[in-house]
């Protein structure tokens, strides 16, 4: 990998992990192949996995690497280049949405939630009383305006809590879900629905300035 691709000392990436993008990833040291960086506990990689790096470049992009966890001590994390980085357009990595329904396809029926989160690789969604442990293998519909895409996925990771306040309630069940298989239709669909919804909120922003 030439050295001008790399990450600078001290510079913030992103780094996603099992379908779940962080951004913020402080480089502490980059060292050819070898980067140590710093998050919080809560927010570490598992030992051996294969994480997704980006950073960005001039002038309307950013570098994406695969990258191969080798070592973790205390909030420190060493992870090794696997290969070249490429480059992805900014195009290709919008992220976005929230609030929008989505249904997940069980075999004791469909349940009914609500997006939190969503790009064309993935979606962080919100449902209730459902049980989905990582590793299952789903279909999500989901409302996007007019439209409707349907992606085959696998959850990555889910977290539950009871609601308690102001009295005991529904089991709130938050996955993260990653897409299977390569729809590009779909990934448009999305990618198109990203944007729009962006520049519709830039333009309300601006008129209430």
């Amino acid at each position: 990998m030439s050295t001008p691709t790399l990450p600078a000392d001290g510079s913030f990436i992103e780094m996603t992990s099992y379908g779940e993008t962080l951004p913020g990833v402080r480089v502490v040291q980059t060292a050819g192949p070898v980067l140590t960086l710093s998050l919080a506990l809560d927010n570490m990689p598992p030992a051996d996995s294969t994480v997704t790096l980006r950073w960005a470049t001039a002038p309307r992009g950013r570098y994406a690497s695969l990258a191969n966890v080798t070592a973790i001590d205390g909030n420190r994390v060493e992870v090794r280049l696997a290969g070249e980085a490429s480059l992805e357009q900014s195009r290709d990595f919008v992220r976005g949405g929230g609030g929008e329904p989505v249904v997940l396809m069980l075999p004791e029926g469909p349940a009914q939630g609500f997006v939190r989160d969503l790009s064309e690789r993935a979606v962080r969604a919100q449902f209730t009383d459902v049980e989905v442990p990582p590793g299952t293998e789903l279909t999500l519909r989901i409302q996007l305006g007019d439209e409707v895409v349907e992606f085959a996925a696998q959850a990555v990771k889910v977290s539950s809590m009871r609601q308690q306040l102001p009295h005991r309630g529904p089991m709130i069940v938050e996955m993260v879900a990653v897409f299977a298989g390569a729809d590009e239709h779909s990934a448009r669909v999305v990618r198109r629905y990203i944007m729009r919804e962006q520049l519709m909120a830039r333009a309300r922003s601006a008129a209430s300035q």
